[in-house]
């Protein structure tokens, strides 16, 4: 499989070549050439397959041959060994749990499978690649987690001062070896800018090999597709108008359903449940695509401005405004609307949910308001006790702390404290 940059000024590159760069040389995102629908059996014998199987049939066309198919199965082997379950609220309404990963938050699965990746392109190699990447809460601890000692990779983890919860900066700043936190006076916007600009830098990328591990990454974004057919096997019985509503910030999750859905898997909608960072809600409203500073809210994995992989789903559609719209629909919502979900989910249901599920939650509900007859699954992302402060606060109780989170909350923090993109680039020619 080749894969072209969406701003089409840049040869064409391998699957190997595509991770490697994370951006092409235009600095385009790169898509992959074709993509060929699975066939009806595989969709209609998916319950009697294992996780594994269907990640393979789902993400071997973009692999292959690159990775050999016994390697292949192996990297994704190891990147599922947790449970991805269904979570049934009412008749109407699922939770997907994505949080069963080593630092609960849905970004495990497309770390450990791009660690896994670039680890094999890298097994005989002896230059060193430095993967450079923003995030704005859960993408830091799991990249970090899942490159943590890989040999040949230097992990550079950009993230805002005081913007992500104490336990996702714990994850991404305590574990050492060859993982470093730098600790940005800004926002995630800020980080994201200082990424995208040293990838631009031809004094820097003439000095080392940087890839990102952002959605950007084709082997961060393309995994994310097994959460849809994993959530469809456990559903296909039971409901004929599947709906998933998928709490937003950079459009890496909702752009790999779109993907699934583009090779065959039978998903009826779409939406994109924002919270007040609301570009993509005000597109679809006003056909005026009109990216803007990031606003803080409690549900801060969310919080961007110019979501990267929306050109991807634009591609998707050909650029063709009312096809995409037939296919997603999107909400906005505040933080104190996020709350009232909050207090609403655990009230009614019994369960407890994080804020960005809470979101999700939300746009399932307004969803459903004009399509009484579908089935709709919101992606709970991140576990609930990686935001204690904030849903302890809403619904009055204490949730206990699951393992993953008990093993980093007496580590020691490690990071080092940047202000501008030229301390960056300082730290990355004199350090690494």
């Amino acid at each position: 499989m080749d894969y072209y940059s969406l701003n089409k000024k840049a040869p064409n590159a391998s699957f190997r070549s595509a991770v490697v760069k994370g951006l092409a040389p235009d600095k385009g995102l790169y898509f992959p050439e074709s993509i060929t629908p699975l066939s009806k059996d595989f969709f209609d014998k998916i319950e009697t397959l294992s996780n594994t199987e269907i990640a393979f049939e789902t993400i071997k066309q973009f692999v292959l041959p690159e990775i050999p198919e016994t390697e292949l199965k192996q990297i994704i082997e190891e990147t599922l060994d947790f449970d991805f379950p269904i979570i049934e609220l009412n008749e109407s309404i699922s939770t997907l749990e994505l949080f069963h990963g080593p630092t609960m938050a849905f970004k495990d699965v497309g770390a450990r499978f791009m660690a896994r990746c670039l680890g094999y392109f890298n097994k005989d190699n002896n230059n060193e690649v430095t993967v450079l990447v923003a995030t704005s809460g859960d993408t830091g601890g799991a990249v970090a987690n899942g490159f943590l000692g890989v040999k040949g990779v230097n992990v550079v983890i950009l993230y805002p001062s005081g913007k992500v919860s104490d336990i996702q900066e714990k994850q991404l700043t305590t574990l050492g070896q060859n993982i470093t936190a730098l600790e940005v006076d800004g926002v995630f916007d800020d980080c994201q800018v200082m990424v995208k600009r040293a990838f631009l830098d031809d004094d820097l990328i003439s000095k080392m090999q940087l890839t990102s591990a952002n959605s950007i990454n084709v082997a961060r974004w393309l995994p994310q597709m097994f959460y849809f057919m994993f959530a469809y096997k456990q559903l296909k019985s039971k409901y004929k108008s599947i709906v998933f509503s998928i709490p937003s910030g950079n459009f890496g999750n909702i752009c790999a359903g779109m993907m699934s859905q583009q090779l065959g898997l039978p998903i009826k909608h779409f939406v994109a449940s924002n919270n007040e960072n609301n570009v993509v809600t005000e597109y679809l409203e006003t056909k005026n695509y009109n990216p803007k500073p990031s606003v803080q809210t409690i549900s801060n994995a969310m919080d961007v401005g110019n979501p990267s992989n929306f050109i991807r789903i634009q591609e998707i559609y050909k650029n063709d405004f009312s096809a995409l719209k037939q296919n997603l629909s999107s909400y906005s919502y505040s933080d104190a609307e996020t709350k009232n979900a909050m207090l609403e989910i655990y009230n009614n249901f019994n369960y407890v949910a994080d804020p960005h599920g809470a979101v999700g939650y939300l746009g399932a509900k307004e969803y459903l308001k004009s399509n009484p007859d579908a089935h709709c699954v919101f992606l709970e992302t991140a576990h609930p006790t990686k935001f204690l402060d904030v849903v302890e606060g809403v619904i009055e109780t204490k949730v206990d702390l699951p393992k993953q989170i008990q093993a980093v909350m007496n580590r020691e923090k490690t990071a080092i404290k940047i202000e501008n993109y030229s301390e960056l680039k300082t730290f990355l020619l004199n350090t690494l």
